[in-house]
C-alpha cells in the first residue's frame, strides 16, 4: 500500500500536510523558498494591509510559562502593493497571501495588487487580537464579515480562506456566516488575547498591554474549535494553534482539519520541524494502515 502525505484544502492542493502560520519568519521569498524546500506544504505570509504600518514599540513579543509566547507586534507589514512587488518572481513556492482591512474595500483593493503573482489562496484575517478597527473587531460583526467575504469572492477566482478567532461573539456564527457568503475554508484559530505584568514595575509588559497568545497553551482550544466546526458545518478547516509534534497534527486531522499550520514552534526549532512532523506523520499513517490523510479527517467526530 502507498502512502502519501498529499492533501487537499477545498481547491488547494499540497503535497504535504503541514504549512507555516501568518506572521512567522517575516516576508522573504528567499526565505519562503528555504521553508518550502525544507517540507513545508505552503507558506502563509504576514498580514498584509493597504498601506505600511509600523507596528508596536518594544516590547512585542515575551515567552510565557507552559511553552507559549505573547506577542503584539502590530501587523507590522509593507503594505500589500510592496510586498506583491517582492513575490512576483515566485514560481515554485505555493504562498498563501494573509490580508487584514476594515471595509471590503481594502480587501478589494489589495486582491488586485497579486494578479500578477503566483498566489495559491488568499487568507482573510478576521481575528487579530491586539490591533484596534481590524481582526476580531471584523469578525465579530457578521454583517461586515459577509460584506467582506462577498466582495473578496466577486474580485478573485484563487481560493480565499477565513481565519477565525475567539472574539466577544459566538465564532461559530462568524464560521457561518462566512461559509453562507462564499468561503472556500476556515482557518482555525488565531492568537488569543492575552496580558502579562511586571510584579516589580507593577505595570504590563507589552507597550501595547494586551497581545495574541500562541504556542502550547492553546493548543487544547484550538483543537476543540476544530472539531466544533468540522461536527457541525461541512467546510474544509485548517487548524492552527500550539501544533509543535507530529501527534499535535494528527489530532488536528482526527478533530476534522486537512492540514495544519505551525507558527510558534517553528520559532523553537527553526525550519526542521516541518519534515520532523511530516515524517512523523507518515510513520503515524503506515503504522495505521492510512494511505491518505483524507481518510483520518474528522474520525473523532464521528
Amino acid at each position: 500500500m502507498e502512502t502519501s502525505l498529499d492533501t487537499s484544502v477545498g481547491q488547494i492542493r499540497l503535497e504535504r500536510p503541514v504549512m507555516l502560520a501568518s506572521g512567522i519568519l517575516g516576508i522573504s521569498l528567499d526565505v519562503f523558498n528555504r521553508i518550502y524546500r525544507s517540507g513545508a506544504g505552503a507558506v502563509v505570509t504576514k498580514s498584509l494591509s493597504r498601506e505600511p504600518w509600523e507596528g508596536y514599540p518594544n516590547p512585542t513579543v515575551l515567552s510565557v510559562n507552559g511553552g507559549g509566547w505573547i506577542n503584539a507586534v502590530g501587523l507590522s507589514n509593507p503594505g500589500a502593493p510592496n510586498f506583491a512587488k517582492m513575490i512576483e518572481p515566485n514560481r515554485e513556492v505555493p504562498i498563501i497571501v494573509s490580508l487584514v482591512g476594515s471595509i471590503p474595500e481594502d480587501f478589494e483593493f489589495m486582491i488586485k495588487e497579486f494578479e500578477n503573482c503566483k498566489v495559491a489562496g488568499f487568507e482573510l484575517n478576521l481575528s487579530c487580537p491586539h490591533v484596534a478597527k481590524v481582526g476580531l473587531e471584523v469578525g465579530d460583526d457578521p454583517e461586515l464579515v459577509k460584506k467582506i467575504v462577498s466582495t473578496v469572492k466577486k474580485s478573485t477566482n484563487v481560493p480565499v480562506i477565513a481565519k477565525v478567532g475567539l472574539g466577544t461573539t459566538n465564532y461559530l456564527e462568524t464560521v457561518g456566516t462566512a461559509i453562507d457568503s462564499g468561503i472556500d475554508a476556515i482557518t482555525a484559530i488565531n492568537t488569543i488575547r492575552a496580558i502579562t505584568i511586571d510584579v516589580e514595575t507593577q505595570r504590563p509588559i507589552l507597550s501595547n498591554k494586551f497581545g495574541g497568545l500562541s504556542g502550547t497553551p492553546i493548543k487544547p482550544i484550538a483543537l476543540r474549535c476544530v472539531y466544533e466546526i468540522s461536527s457541525q458545518y461541512k467546510i474544509p478547516i485548517i487548524g492552527c494553534g500550539g501544533i509543535s509534534t507530529w501527534e499535535d497534527a494528527v489530532e488536528f486531522f482526527l478533530a476534522g482539519a486537512s492540514a495544519v499550520q505551525v507558527g510558534s514552534a517553528v520559532g523553537d526549532n527553526w525550519i526542521n520541524i516541518f519534515d520532523d512532523i511530516n515524517n512523523g506523520i507518515l510513520h503515524y499513517m503506515k503504522k495505521k494502515g492510512i494511505s491518505k490523510i483524507e481518510e483520518m479527517v474528522g474520525i473523532a467526530t464521528k
